[in-house]
């Protein structure tokens, strides 16, 4: 359940009204005037000093950035204390919920106000002082991990070779500003899913949140490299997680159509299990769509969008730009973009020749060779690389899709766009308050967009689009929306794939990589990439 701004307004009113009212009647039975609450700054050193006990220097982790929200916390923490309240069933519901807890505290006459220096000796127990120990540290590291930065790893080789499997990223939450999270009821330090499971999820998305973020030290611009959620993750099959859901009911869809040639249909579904048969399944599933068939053979999950997986990817455009793409070759507004340093695409070795020992020598990831049946190797190669390699007198064929050449896997997924991964658009980036017309050919651009992203009622019947139950003609988009592309050209699945990233998914801004491992050495054997440790993310 989406909560509405609304909603939140009136939580937010009932935390504060509620924490107000705890501190007056608390301040009341400490011996000072419920009204010095009120004023600001005051009330925090009164707070520390005169109820808690604690030193007044530590106000000053008041006006630290997330260090204050930790302090406010365990401000709550001890005040609950000074009520002889020491269990674990008093301390941590009522610090979570203090905006009822500390109005019972203060209103209630069976509980009793003792400053800390009075209270009876509580000697902890060697678990009790763990337990303590891990609660701060867990709390203090959620902080720092939901507001300042995160670590990360590449497990793809999508920016191979500019940031490499392997590679540990520090991220940074307030380059963009810090979102705030959207899941209410999650485990912390687990994204999605429990850990040595992998298919129990460590959220329940009873409550979300609305999208808002804090403001950042900066804006998402051209070329930046960016960590995000997943726009196609809202929808998972829990049996394939590391596929796309739209890409596999696309799959459905076309083994289900009679129009499909059977072999190609039994192709499409050997995908999925090699028990699959297009006949059985047309036979079976006689009238029903794609979707109704995945829903029906697998366990469909949604995800919030800050429970979407985490990618990283490079931002090519930003909302109001005219992209394009010609024979791999990025355009914007017109434009040649600047080309990363390590950009890859892949090369055509016929009948092969380059050996695994070169491969290794030359740190090509082991996700970026692959030879067909006719022997002709295929490598992912940076322009250095391919370089190197012509250098040794081989022959490399860079593999560019003609214009033209229309392709299933590439956004909108419609025929009528003759897109594919080299030659793509011209699109313009949808921005926030922008206006565009709605008709049979534009809406495949924006049905995403408009149903999941700013979550409207959608529907096109007899040839009209309505919305809202209303009938659209146009649609002004809520969001700024950003085109996302891996440096590894033709090895990395991302907005051409399955279109915009908006900005409510964006994660943040890799700052450094601390920590680099090649999964193809041994440690003795240059596992650790030295060089690549405390590099600027660029």
């Amino acid at each position: 359940m989406t909560l509405s701004y609304t909603a939140v307004i009136i939580i937010s009113i009932i935390q504060v009204a509620g924490f107000q009212l705890g501190l007056w009647t608390i301040f009341r039975k400490a011996g000072l005037k419920g009204w010095l609450s009120i004023i600001p700054v005051y009330r925090t050193w009164l707070w520390l000093r005169k109820v808690i006990d604690r030193p007044w220097w530590w106000m000053i982790f008041w006006v630290m950035p997330f260090i204050g929200v930790f302090m406010v916390y365990y401000m709550i923490w001890d005040t609950i204390r000074c009520f002889n309240k020491r269990s674990y069933l008093y301390l941590i519901p009522g610090t979570f919920f203090y905006f009822f807890y500390l109005p019972y505290l203060g209103l209630s006459k069976k509980e009793t106000y003792t400053p800390r220096a009075e209270l009876p000796e509580f000697k902890k127990s060697w678990a009790r002082g763990w337990g303590d120990a891990i609660i701060f540290a867990v709390a203090a590291a959620f902080i720092v991990r939901s507001f300042i930065f995160e670590l990360y790893t590449i497990p793809s080789s999508s920016m191979e070779g500019t940031m490499m499997v392997g590679d540990y990223l520090a991220v940074s939450k307030h380059h963009y500003g810090q979102r705030i999270p959207q899941t209410v009821f999650a485990l912390p330090f687990m994204h999605h899913t429990l850990v040595l499971t992998k298919t129990v999820p460590s959220f329940v998305d009873w409550i979300e949140l609305p999208y808002m973020r804090l403001p950042g030290t900066t804006t998402v611009k051209n070329n930046d490299p960016i960590v995000f959620n997943y726009p196609d993750g809202d929808t998972v099959i829990i049996e394939m997680q590391d596929r796309s859901y739209y890409a596999i009911v696309r799959d459905f869809e076309e083994i289900m159509n009679v129009k499909t040639e059977l072999t190609r249909a039994n192709e499409l579904a050997m995908r999925y299990g090699r028990n699959l048969d297009a006949a059985a399944l047309r036979a079976r599933f006689a009238g029903k769509s794609g979707h109704d068939v995945v829903h029906a053979l697998f366990t469909v999950k949604y995800r919030p969008v800050d429970k979407r997986e985490n990618y990283v990817k490079r931002c090519i455009a930003i909302h109001g730009d005219k992209l394009e793409i010609k024979d791999g070759v990025v355009y914007i507004n017109g434009k040649k973009a600047p080309v990363p340093e390590k950009r890859q695409f892949c090369y055509q070795v016929p009948g092969g020749g380059i050996s695994a020992r070169t491969i290794k020598k030359m740190r090509i990831n082991a996700q970026d060779v692959y030879t067909d049946p006719m022997g002709d190797q295929y490598l992912y190669l940076s322009d250095e690389q391919a370089s190197h390699l012509r250098d040794m007198g081989k022959i490399l064929n860079v593999k560019i899709e003609p214009k033209g050449v229309y392709s299933s896997e590439i956004f909108p997924h419609d025929p009528r766009y003759k897109w594919n991964k080299d030659n793509f658009g011209p699109l313009v980036i949808p921005e926030k308050g922008a206006t565009v017309p709605l008709n049979d050919s534009t809406i495949v651009l924006y049905d995403r967009i408009i149903k999941n992203y700013e979550l409207n009622d959608l529907e096109v019947k007899n040839g009209k689009i309505y919305i809202n139950g209303e009938v659209a003609t146009s649609y002004t988009f809520k969001m700024d929306y950003y085109f996302m592309m891996g440096d590894n050209r033709h090895n990395s699945a991302d907005s051409r794939y399955w279109g915009f990233v908006p900005e409510d998914h964006i994660v943040g801004k890799p700052v450094f990589v601390w920590m680099s491992l090649d999964k193809d050495r041994s440690w003795g054997d240059g596992k650790v990439r030295w060089k690549r440790m405390f590099r600027i993310c660029k």
